[in-house]
């Protein structure tokens, strides 16, 4: 579940991509926050920590229980910052330590509170040493621990991930701008200290015993990628394509360049399918957030891409794709902030045929 990376185009742009897998649609919405927003954020017994937008937000957002409750998934504010949630199973929180009238963060609501409030990874890194974030049970996920790591990244290059686990908050400078899911971000690190064999240059000829030996086609070169969907896998070639990919002139070409890198990620339904026993408990909270029973649970389920973005951090814009389209949904935030007099909140199914005028089709629902 979930592939996310930074691309570079020649001028040294920076473009953000990312896949979204679960083997179930969330009642995902199309979100437009304005500055000013009033927003919170409730963790266990303690009050509210209340803050109020300080920045225009666009994003891929989750209901929890409510409109009035957002989560975000996939997001981007007016400052270029970007962030995204990705699936994390080994998510272990710290203790609760604080007293329950200390307002606290709810890890869940990082989105949010960094969009709203901050313009650089630097600006988070410094206010997340002076906040309590608490990894709480959320109703959505029928009272478990939202397991989920995330990545924040701005218009410099520069990136983080922010995980849980061991009882501990963790957060890793990432220099590839890349991540997948479990094992841990350092973990991820290390492995690719198994692939220093890496090149896009093909080898095509080679002479053995004697004898010579010619590959009449072209692309032997990624035959030493690892090729399944598992996060371990996908991190490698995902670090293969954002630094081999051909480095774009422009906006427009960079971020056709980056479309065709994350089409390399994008799961059909039916490539690889499991147990229903082995559904999470993420993929059970579906039924409580959508209030939609199936008919029968199905024998097997299969992941499958939901969603694709390419953001480009400089102009603020968000193209977005659906798994029910073959085009891309354009989001401009300065066209958004123009026309809004509040926020703006739509199911992202209004998006699946694409358009390259989105933000027109958000403000006019």
């Amino acid at each position: 579940m979930c592939t996310s990376l930074l691309y570079t185009d020649l001028s040294g742009s920076v473009y953000a991509g990312r896949t979204l897998e679960l083997p179930v649609e969330l009642p995902y919405l199309a979100a437009f926050l304005p500055s000013g927003t009033q927003l919170s954020s409730k963790a266990g017994n303690h009050a509210p920590l209340t803050y109020e937008s300080r920045y225009d937000i666009f994003g891929v957002v989750v209901p929890n229980g409510s409109v009035e409750d957002l989560k975000v998934v996939e997001g981007l504010n007016e400052a270029g910052l970007n962030f995204s949630l990705l699936a994390f199973a080994d998510t272990h929180g710290p203790d609760d330590t604080q007293a329950d009238d200390v307002p606290v963060l709810s890890a869940i609501d990082l989105g949010a509170w960094m969009l709203a409030q901050f313009s650089t990874v630097a600006e988070v890194r410094e206010a997340l040493e002076k906040q309590t974030v608490l990894v709480d049970p959320l109703a959505a996920l029928g009272g478990v621990v939202p397991p989920f790591h995330y990545t924040v990244h701005d218009r410099s290059g520069a990136s983080i991930v922010i995980e849980f686990f061991d009882g501990e908050r963790h957060i890793f400078d990432n220099p590839l701008g890349v991540m997948t899911n479990s094992p841990r971000f350092d973990w991820h690190l290390t492995n690719l200290n198994n692939y220093t064999h890496l090149s896009n240059v093909d080898h095509s000829s080679a002479t053995l015993l004697g004898q010579n030996f010619i590959q009449p086609d072209s692309g032997i070169a990624t035959v030493t990628l690892p090729g399944s969907d598992t996060a371990v896998d996908r991190f490698v070639r995902a670090v293969y394509y954002a630094h081999f990919s051909e480095k774009a002139d422009g906006p427009e070409a960079s971020l056709r360049q980056l479309g065709h890198v994350m089409n390399k990620f994008d799961r059909p339904k039916g490539a690889s399918v499991y147990s229903s026993a082995k559904a999470s408990a993420l993929t059970e909270s579906a039924t409580r957030l959508t209030g939609q029973q199936p008919a029968q649970k199905p024998e097997f389920i299969t992941e499958y891409t939901s969603w694709i973005t390419l953001i480009d951090l400089e102009r603020s814009t968000v193209m977005l794709r659906t798994y029910n389209s073959l085009g891309y949904a354009s989001f401009d935030l300065a066209a958004l902030k123009a026309g809004a007099t509040g926020p703006k909140v739509v199911p992202l199914e209004a998006f699946d045929q694409g358009s390259p005028d989105a933000d027109k089709v958000l403000l006019a629902l």
